[in-house]
């Protein structure tokens, strides 16, 4: 979306413009269902019901969004991962933290290296729901903007100059961002599969 149809649809929605709503829907229903469906994974009667939740927050709050914030897509994918949070709140994971914790510890010692990406995952530890949760749990904890950045590029596998359009940022500014992100998802991750910070060995 160019920056002139995003202040046209960020005045619509300060004026309750129905064309406006349409509008941002058609532009990013898509990338919130699948953002929301990586944190939460499930059946997509519960992730449509996250996006539509979603969705009605935003209606509430459109008045007021502010374009020196950020893009009209970090505005709107704060109040989903709100609505992730509230979903996580109320329901009770298919695994939950403890059982993927156990999980992790039970595999053999290459596993604290694929953090790093010092060496490459297997395939079937890749698939495993564990490995899924742990992730989810982890980019949960992130701010925002870290977590579209990351999912962005490693999930959608979008190259930087699309992510920095899609974000108004530089391209200096979202590998800048990546950089960050990345060091605070593995920071994060370690600190829930209870790595001690002495075995950390931080990438640069």
């Amino acid at each position: 979306m160019d920056k002139q149809t995003e202040q046209k649809i960020a005045k619509g929605l300060k004026k309750g413009c129905r064309e406006a709503w349409l509008q941002l829907y058609e532009a990013y229903a898509d990338s919130v269902w699948r953002n929301v469906a990586r944190l939460i994974g499930g059946d997509s009667a519960t992730i449509a019901d996250v996006v539509q939740e979603t969705f009605l927050a935003a209606a509430r709050s459109a008045r007021n969004f502010n374009p020196r914030r950020g893009s009209l897509w970090i505005w709107l994918w704060t109040i989903a991962r709100r609505q992730v949070a509230l979903h996580y709140r109320r329901q009770k994971p298919m695994i939950t933290l403890s059982q993927a914790q156990q999980w992790w510890e039970e595999l053999d010692d290459t596993k604290a290296d694929w953090i790093d990406a010092k060496t490459e995952i297997p395939p079937e530890i890749i698939q495993s729901q564990e490995l899924a949760a742990l992730i989810r749990i982890a980019l949960s904890e992130l701010p925002s903007d870290y977590q579209v950045v990351l999912l962005a590029k490693y999930v959608d596998n979008k190259p930087t100059k699309q992510i920095a359009v899609q974000m108004k940022w530089s391209d200096v500014a979202v590998r800048s961002k990546l950089a960050r992100a990345r060091r605070a998802f593995r920071k994060v991750f370690k600190k829930i599969v209870q790595i001690t910070p002495d075995s950390w060995e931080e990438s640069p």
